[in-house]
């Protein structure tokens, strides 16, 4: 199958506008023909001017050209408006539709996307990669058309009034169009996709390093903690270091040949002077030498139109590759028969994942959770606790076994059901900038106020709303009030009891709550968890020793399985866990008396 050129697909996006695109390129041409007759007029200034020398008074019409010179540039210029005036409506139109597209796609994703991806570079496909095509429709390709039209007027009139002068002209430009070719070539592009390869990573590492701030100026460190951070700027570094180098000499000559018509036109003129062919020189003759040194600016700038032009579609090519790898990546598949579960037990069989590397995040996991139970998912960091976690709410897809939730698999159950179903507390919860009655209101758009004020209390909330100087209507963020980790916490325990989804996963939702938040947020978390199957990770072992069930996870697989007390009575790796713990709060404890 023929692949479509990147305008073709542009303009898909462009709907009725591709008429207002396919408008500005003809306006752009015939404003860069309209552009050339002041030169005509010129020319027919010089000409009155050389014959009537020295009796200048003698001239009869350098006013009327002077004139007609000064109508067709404005008039060029006033085409040129028009026909950006088009090209902008419609690039605007495309870029406003690719992002539309663009993150329509990114909602049929699954739910895990940005932590795999990250919301650095996918910011920068979705704005800059989107921005790009804009400025390459609104000014790059009319100025395109433009730079096509004027050689074929300027080639005409270098030829019509001394084509030995003509050809000289030529000769500097057919030099510097071979050299720009080298430049716009198969290499120039491969140097494009790493030069935005190298800043996306060092966008999406810029945002990560941003976020660490609050970390970095705690402890004093500097920006060489965030190793990964400063190695996208050296690549970066290195990589416009190289790229400059490489293009110095190509970009020497072209400068040299695009500006060099000047100096080719004197050396000709005088060999044709003084060689023999014509014996004098006449006043024809210098007539069109005059003529010509002050048209041949005109070629230079055309021809940098152009390699600015090619250039740039190199970068829309670029952009367009970026924003397919979003739109190229599988949805979450949609089955044509939903089926509704049972109950809201969740059985696991056989589940493995992996993100991509040679390891299972999950490898060959089997578990059972009868309804209205609460498990606890326990073990070492990586040990595949959250990924087991996002795989029961489908943050992803299993890649081998498979989950079900009331006997139907969770990939047979509409995904707004399943959303209904299951609700999420993070371990660290975001808040959005908006007021914190709107914040609740998110679990369930149909809340009255007075349930999401009951939701408030049910959470622990009051004491947070007491002190907030518009209650429930204060906004939080930027532009409101800020409130600790625990507080956050709290908030958004409000918001998944608003919901009310029967089953509940709490991720290490504890993680950054201090000890009065943390007696809060457990608090909530009893109220929540009435009548629900719950899924508990944590590391601090004291808040899982009343669960049901604790799974102990290891490298991704089920080593241990069994309550608190036959855990430890079993030993392994949760006796060794719990041993730690009790010698880690014993080793606090003691901090704390010597302090």
């Amino acid at each position: 199958m023929k692949k479509r050129s990147n305008l073709s697909r542009l303009l898909e996006h462009a709907g009725n506008f591709r008429y207002l695109t396919i408008a500005s390129w003809v306006l752009s041409a015939v404003s860069a023909l309209l552009a050339l007759v002041p030169f005509i007029y010129i020319w027919l200034i010089l000409e009155e001017v050389l014959e009537v020398a020295p009796n200048f008074s003698q001239a009869q019409n350098l006013v009327h050209n002077g004139w007609m010179a000064v109508l067709f540039a404005v008039l060029s210029m006033l085409v040129y408006i028009a026909g950006l005036m088009c090209s902008h409506i419609a690039a605007f139109r495309v870029a406003t539709n690719l992002r539309s597209s663009t993150m329509h796609h990114i909602v049929t994703l699954p739910l895990g996307f940005m932590d795999t991806f990250g919301s650095g570079k996918m910011r920068k496909i979705v704005n800059e990669s989107s921005g790009a095509t804009e400025n390459y429709l609104a000014h790059q390709l009319p100025d395109k058309a433009g730079a096509i039209a004027t050689p074929i007027g300027l080639l005409i009139m270098l030829l019509a009034f001394d084509w030995r002068l003509g050809v000289l002209s030529l000769v500097p430009v057919g030099l510097a169009f071979l050299i720009m070719m080298c430049m716009t070539g198969a290499s120039m592009q491969r140097k494009m996709n790493e030069y935005q390869n190298a800043l996306g990573d060092m966008s999406n590492e810029a945002v990560e390093y941003v976020r660490g701030i609050p970390v970095v100026k705690t402890f004093g460190q500097t920006v060489f903690t965030f190793k990964r951070f400063k190695a996208s700027i050296d690549r970066y570094k290195e990589w416009v270091i190289a790229y400059t180098k490489e293009l110095r000499l190509p970009m020497m000559f072209y400068t040299t040949a695009v500006n060099g018509v000047f100096a080719f036109l004197i050396a000709g003129a005088l060999f044709l002077a003084g060689g023999g062919v014509s014996g004098n020189v006449s006043s024809q003759f210098l007539l069109n030498l005059i003529f010509y040194i002050i048209i041949t600016p005109v070629i230079s700038v055309t021809l940098t139109k152009i390699m600015f032009a090619s250039e740039n579609a190199m970068i829309v090519d670029d952009a367009l590759r970026r924003i397919d790898s979003i739109l190229e990546m599988e949805p979450l598949k949609e089955t044509k028969a939903p089926e509704r579960p049972k109950d809201f037990s969740i059985s696991l069989k056989d589940v493995s994942f992996s993100y991509g590397g040679g390891t299972n995040a999950v490898d060959g996991v089997s578990l059972e959770i009868p309804q209205g139970k609460t498990i606890a998912l326990v073990g070492p960091s990586g040990g595949g606790k959250t990924t087991l976690a996002s795989l029961i709410s489908r943050f992803f897809d299993v890649k081998a076994g498979s989950i079900k939730i009331g006997g139907v698999d969770i990939c047979d159950i509409p995904k707004k059901e399943l959303m209904d179903t299951v609700s999420f507390v993070f371990q660290e919860s975001k808040l959005l900038k908006t007021s914190i009655l709107e914040n609740v209101a998110m679990g369930r758009q149909d809340a009255t106020r007075q349930e999401i004020v009951q939701a408030l209390e049910a959470a622990q909330c009051m004491d947070i709303i007491q002190k907030m100087p518009d209650g429930v209507d204060t906004v939080v963020g930027t532009k409101g009030v800020y409130l600790s980790g625990g507080e956050q916490q709290r908030v958004a325990i409000a918001r998944v009891m608003l919901k009310n989804a029967p089953i509940v996963i709490l991720d290490e939702a504890t993680a950054f709550a201090d000890p009065d938040n943390e007696a809060r947020v457990q608090a909530a978390f009893r109220q929540l968890a009435k009548e629900k199957t719950v899924i508990m990770i944590a590391h601090r072992l004291s808040t899982v020793t009343k669960a049901d069930e604790i799974v102990v996870l290891d490298q991704g697989k089920i080593v241990q399985q069994g309550t608190h007390e036959s855990l430890l009575a079993e030993g392994g790796l949760y006796g060794d866990m719990w041993e730690n713990y009790r010698t880690s709060v014993k080793w606090k404890v003691g901090k704390e008396r010597i302090a």
